[in-house]
Order: C-alpha cells, then sequence, then structure tokens
C-alpha cells in the first residue's frame, strides 16, 4: 500500500524554482485588484544640484508641485467594483485574527446564490487605522485560492479591493465540522451517522489529494475549516497557512510562529522536526476521523505559550495526550524519532503501550476497517503514514454503508443553519478589535467561532 511520500517543505520559498507546480507567481492576481499606482516623486530632477540646507525646501515644493499635477491629471481611484453595489450583506459570521466573515447575497440580477466575504482587517488598529500592506497569510491565500480549482476546495468566487480594504468572496458553505459535532454532542450525545462520516471523509481525503497533487499542504486542518454545504457536499477552507512545497525546509518556525492548531499537530512538529512533509495534513486527517466518530478531540491537549519570539516551547501536554493513547514511540515503531531535535524530552514520559484499539471500542466504534484506517493515518512514522491516495484507495470506502457524495443523503433530520448576526452587519467599517475564540470554546459567543473560507 503506498505510504506518505518524502516530500519537503519550503518556507522561505513558496514558488520555488523550475518545478513545475501550481503557482510560478503572485503577481498575477494583483493585476485585477491592484488601483493604477502614481508614479513615484522624484527627490531630485536630473542636472540639478542642491545647496546644504536647500534640499528640504526644494524636495517640499517638488512634491506640492507634483501633488498638484496628479490632483489635475489623476483622478482619485475609484473600484471598479463596490461591495455594496454588487453584494446585499445578511449579516456577520465571524471575526479572527484575519478579520472578519460576511454572509452575502449577489445583487446581479439572474444570481440568487449566497457568499462569504472574508474582508482583511489594516495590520494595525487604534484610534487611527494605519494601512501597511498586505499581509503575508492574505497573499498566499488569494494566490492559492485564485488558481486552486475543485470539488472538494472552497472556491474563491473573486477578490475586491475598495478603500485600501481587501475582501475575498467565497462561495458560501452553511455547516463546517465543529458545528455538525457540537450539534451531536449538545445537549446530549447522539453518533454521527456512519453513512455521514464515510462520506465526510472521502470528500476531505479527494480534497487533501488533490492539493497534495498540486504541492500545496494546507497545514490547518481542523474541523472548523472544513466546510460542508447545505447538499452535503464537503470543501476544504482557510489556506491562509498553506504552503507550496518540495524542497528542504530551514526551519519549521522560520517565518511561522505556529503551524497546525495544537490539537491536530502531527507528532514530528511536536518533537520539532525541521523537515516535514505532507504527511502532517494526514494527521490531521486522522484527528478529525476520531473527532467525528468520538465527538471530541482524540488529542485534547493544553498549549504552552510562547515566552520569547526566538524559543519554541515544548509542548509536553499534548505530547502526553498523543503518548498515552498510541504508546510511547519508539525506534521501532519510528526508526527516525532518535534523530528529532526534542527526542530527549520523551525519555521524561512514562512507557505507554499502544491503547488506540482500546480507545477505539470504548468510544462505541465497531467497524474493523475504520480501525485499520485511523491507525494508518496515526501512524507515528511520518513516512509510513497513509497518503490521501492511498486513504481514498482503502476497504473502508467500498465496504458496509454506500458511500455518496452527499454527507446528509438518508438523513431524517436537518443540522440547523449557521449563525448569522444580522445586528452586525456593516462591513464598511474600517476594522475591528474583536477576535475569534480559542477552539475549546463554545456557548453564546459560538458565532465567532463559525470561520468560511
Amino acid at each position: 500500500m503506498q505510504r506518505a511520500e518524502d516530500r519537503e517543505v519550503d518556507d522561505k520559498d513558496d514558488r520555488g524554482g523550475g518545478r513545475p507546480g501550481l503557482l510560478t507567481s503572485t503577481s498575477t492576481i494583483f493585476n485585477t485588484i491592484t488601483p493604477t499606482q502614481h508614479p513615484p516623486s522624484k527627490r531630485k530632477r536630473e542636472g540639478t544640484h542642491h545647496e546644504e540646507g536647500d534640499e528640504g525646501e526644494d524636495e517640499q515644493e517638488e512634491d506640492q508641485e507634483e501633488r498638484g499635477l496628479h490632483e489635475e491629471i489623476m483622478p482619485p481611484y475609484k473600484s471598479k467594483v463596490r461591495v455594496l453595489e454588487e453584494y446585499h450583506i445578511i449579516g456577520f459570521i465571524s471575526s479572527g485574527t484575519y478579520g472578519r466573515v460576511y454572509k452575502a447575497r449577489s445583487k446581479l440580477p439572474g444570481n440568487t446564490k449566497e457568499y462569504a466575504i472574508k474582508k482583511f482587517k489594516p495590520d494595525k488598529e487604534g484610534e487611527i487605522i494605519q494601512y501597511t500592506g498586505i499581509s503575508q497569510s492574505a497573499c498566499r491565500e488569494m494566490a492559492l485560492c485564485s488558481e486552486l480549482s475543485h470539488e472538494n476546495v472552497i472556491h474563491l468566487h473573486e477578490i475586491i479591493l475598495e478603500d485600501k480594504c481587501i475582501y475575498m468572496v467565497f462561495e458560501y458553505a452553511e455547516h463546517d465540522l465543529l458545528q455538525i459535532v457540537h450539534y451531536h454532542s449538545h445537549p446530549e450525545r447522539r453518533p454521527i451517522p456512519e453513512a455521514t462520516i464515510k462520506s465526510v471523509l472521502w470528500q476531505l481525503l479527494n480534497g487533501v489529494s488533490y492539493l497534495h497533487q498540486n504541492w500545496v499542504l494546507h497545514r490547518d486542518l481542523k474541523p472548523a475549516n472544513i466546510m460542508v454545504t447545505a447538499a452535503g457536499e464537503v470543501k476544504i477552507g482557510d489556506l491562509g497557512l498553506a504552503r507550496l512545497f518540495w524542497k528542504p525546509l530551514q526551519s519549521l518556525y522560520a517565518g511561522d510562529k505556529v503551524v497546525v492548531t495544537i490539537w491536530y499537530r502531527a507528532p514530528e512538529l511536536l518533537l520539532g522536526s525541521k523537515h516535514y512533509t505532507a504527511a502532517i495534513d494526514l494527521w490531521a486527517v486522522g484527528c478529525i476521523f476520531a473527532e467525528l466518530l468520538a465527538l471530541r478531540p482524540i488529542f485534547k491537549g493544553e498549549e504552552a505559550k510562547m515566552e520569547k519570539k526566538s524559543t519554541v516551547p515544548f509542548q509536553r501536554n499534548q505530547m502526553q495526550k498523543i503518548i498515552e493513547i498510541l504508546g510511547t514511540p519508539n525506534k521501532e515503531r519510528w526508526p527516525a524519532v532518535v534523530q528529532q531535535p526534542e527526542y530527549n524530552q520523551l525519555q521524561a514520559f512514562k512507557q505507554y503501550t499502544n491503547n488506540l484499539e482500546a480507545w477505539y471500542h470504548q468510544i462505541g466504534a465497531t467497524n474493523a476497517l475504520g480501525f485499520q484506517l485511523l491507525s494508518g493515518l496515526l501512524n507515528y512514522d511520518p513516512t509510513q503514514r497513509l497518503t490521501a491516495q492511498s486513504a481514498l484507495e482503502h476497504p473502508y470506502f467500498s465496504e458496509g454503508a454506500k458511500l455518496t457524495l452527499n454527507a446528509f443523503e438518508g438523513q431524517s433530520f436537518d443540522y440547523p443553519h449557521r449563525r448569522v448576526s444580522q445586528d452586525d452587519n456593516d462591513i464598511s467599517l474600517p476594522g475591528t478589535k474583536r477576535s475569534g475564540l480559542p477552539d475549546d470554546s463554545l456557548g453564546g459567543s459560538r458565532a465567532k467561532r463559525l470561520k468560511e473560507g
């Protein structure tokens, strides 16, 4: 059976060179969203010399001269498309470090579709809004989403630049896996139908396989980022941490403080690996599969925060949660474990045996093929972990409950619609100080966590 390929990542050069990858440059996307630029102000005219003390005065006069010229021949830039002219804002969905997401409906004749509009906030906020440019995460997401096209990856409809704000308009998905897990676990536990889990997992793997075939690592797969439309179609969203890959990585944390939300982080990342592969996404898929079965995260650790930018803390509690279920990693199960930078940290842990099968039966799961698939996804050794393609070919999907491409087919109930606040739908506001809630927060403010796209 095919195993995870040893494809390595380069965080420093997303575009690479020579490799026929998905993207060659991010510049093409800005041709459609960047306003006309005024020519830069010349500080000195050719052949002109300044005496000491006169330079500042002359420059000021030149700047005033050029500004006056621009005002006469260069009208103020106006966006080709204004958000509120093209879309009716239904309400606010969520907010996070990136900005805010709104639910909207098209105003164009003949178009009744709904959309999720992600508005990126300025880099700095306060009494005076400061615009310091487009964040690396936003650039990456725009570049990737502009070229990705797959039924199981969220579709980017358009990008709009208006009044120095960037809006990404995505197809709208009524649900996400976090919402579905919450529905089945509150107020009492009601297992997700096996056919639903099988369909969701297959579509998720299908989307991940497409990303990996196009040299893209998602790096932040978790239930909140896996959308499901009203028609039961799974859509992978939030590519803000995604990367192109094909070269060795210098350092896991070079330019990135966080890679993969803690509960879904692969053991090689926890042990400080400097060279990681597409297998990190498959570990996250395994964690999501387990969560759909158990209705709770399988490895729910407490994150150790970074005290210094240069010091990455060892996530001891998260590693403990993994070891308690999968057993203590050793050279027999993972030969390269001894080469991990944080390998010595494992010596302080109690020796555990592999208890995954006991955990599987404890949560009420009985499908033997499902256990085999879960074991393959949660393999300690990234070189032996199932790839997305090999997981799609696993007999779990061909035997038992029929696999359908509608995750909700045959259900006798409907999931509640996504929460949308109509009291907070002014998309024209320059920014917000509100932020998303942590992954383990539920309850009245839950709407902040339901992220789209």
